[in-house]
């Protein structure tokens, strides 16, 4: 695969000021320099920009700058060559139809990349970060995503693997020498080595949440009876008129989603339909989902409306949607149309009847009361997920798994060796810990794993 010379456009498609289209492999020169008139590509420096003519025969396709960059101090360490043109979809097909004439081929999804990661210049970790990069939409996901393309969890892996190999290393050579009955492993020493890896690889798990968060942002179900502002209060939060607000009983009948950014996190709001009982069979279907999302929450924004006097139905309805992993938020509406000792009251029937820990808020969205308070409870949810052990967070699944993988076959290493099991067995238990390790870095990968993470990337990348 890799001695083909591929070809992509590298910006997104659409009318824009610059396209640039990527080539690279070993005749990343040689064929650029068959289209290019300008100076001779395969004569001058690396790392620098040239200014010409892309032609197809005698015809000019457009006027080009085009950069040079000389393996291996390149993404994908080959040849590589980048064409930057006015961005015309036109011009970007007619480029790339006579780059593939002269000898390159369209690259794959994610094939640069895989490319670079083939070619040692990235790990399997690093080649994932890209994609979250990319992905990125906000502050908290973009610094996390730079991290790992740093290295981040490549590192505390590698360091782990490390001393791991080595006494696997002494394990194996235990079995050389299986007949004399010696121990090259002090197993005092492995099992302290064995307690740090655990701990950290709990470490790691654990970050995993915040990661989730960071990455897909936070899930937040705004539930409550009908009119009890939900459609206001998300208004309020976004700062514009998204929901439509009526006086009118069951007006939101469906789930409306929107992304509200706090302090650089990413934060998914879930306006639903009022909680309660209807003959109405599309309002029902609504009231359905709004329970479903629910389901799916991290947090549950629960409105009270403070005006009425009866607050069984809400206690009853808080008390069938908790679960002990999610967080509760109750908001008091309508504050700017009762008195202040009014709260006080259903504050004191709400901690009496509800067993259970939740944050209690009086808001009014229509005067844009207390609404930062709301924000505030809920970028500290976020805040207080994050580890206190370092900077290194777990966004992505296929990580989640393998540490998890990891922590599993240590614990049976460890069980290994207080059992005093024979060498072999053990043997067998650290290959599998350092396997399942070295999957989040791709040390040890299959073309079927390989093939489904570089599938997601897009063409160019």
């Amino acid at each position: 695969m890799n001695q083909d010379t591929i070809c992509a456009l590298a910006t997104a498609n659409g009318i824009g000021a610059i396209g640039i289209i990527r080539v690279s492999g070993e005749r990343s020169f040689e064929i650029v320099n068959k289209i290019f008139e300008g100076k001779n590509l395969e004569k001058v420096d690396t790392h620098t920009v040239h200014y010409g003519f892309i032609k197809e025969e005698n015809e000019v396709i457009d006027e080009v700058m085009v950069s040079i960059f000389q393996a291996p101090k390149t993404f994908t360490t080959e040849n590589s060559v980048e064409i930057s043109f006015h961005g015309s979809p036109y011009i970007a097909k007619k480029i790339l139809e006579v780059l593939i004439k002269n000898g390159a081929r369209m690259a794959k999804a994610g094939e640069f990349t895989m490319r670079a990661f083939m070619n040692g210049r990235i790990d399997l970790s690093q080649a994932e970060s890209i994609a979250d990069l990319i992905a990125s939409d906000n502050e908290a996901s973009r610094k996390v995503a730079l991290n790992q393309l740093k290295g981040g969890i490549s590192k505390e892996i590698s360091f782990l693997r490390g001393d791991l190999l080595n006494f696997t290393s002494l394990i194996e050579l235990e079995l050389d020498f299986a007949e004399e009955d010696v121990e090259f492993a002090d197993r005092t020493a492995l099992n302290q080595l064995l307690n740090r890896i655990e701990v950290k690889l709990i470490s790691l798990i654990d970050s995993f949440q915040y990661g989730n968060a960071i990455k897909n942002g936070t899930a937040v179900a705004i539930i409550g009876k009908p009119n009890a502002g939900k459609s206001t209060l998300l208004n309020a939060l976004l700062k514009e008129e998204r929901a439509i607000v009526s006086s009118i009983a069951g007006t939101t009948r469906d789930t409306i989603e929107e992304i509200l950014h706090i302090k650089g996190n990413a934060f998914r709001l879930i306006d639903t339909a009022g909680l309660r009982e209807t003959e109405d069979e599309i309002e029902a279907i609504g009231v359905k989902k709004a329970k479903e999302k629910v389901d799916t929450a991290d947090i549950l924004v629960y409105l009270a409306d403070a005006s009425t006097t009866d607050f069984s139905d809400d206690i009853d309805m808080i008390k069938s949607l908790l679960r002990d992993d999610l967080k509760l938020i109750i908001c008091a509406t309508k504050i700017d149309e009762v008195l202040p000792t009014k709260y006080d009251l259903v504050e004191s029937v709400l901690r009496k009847e509800i067993d259970s820990e939740f944050d209690f808020i009086k808001i009014s969205a229509v005067e844009n009361q207390n609404i930062q308070d709301l924000k505030n409870e809920l970028s500290s949810f976020v805040e207080h997920m994050k580890s206190e052990e370092g900077n290194v967070v777990i966004t992505n699944q296929r990580h989640f798994e393998a540490l998890n993988k990891s922590l599993d076959s240590v614990r049976k290493v460890e069980e290994a060796v207080s059992s005093q099991i024979t060498t072999e067995l053990l043997a067998y238990e650290l290959r599998n810990a350092l396997e399942y390790l070295g999957e989040i870095s791709g040390e040890f990968s299959n073309d079927e794993v390989l093939g489904n993470i570089f599938s997601k990337f897009c063409i160019g990348k």
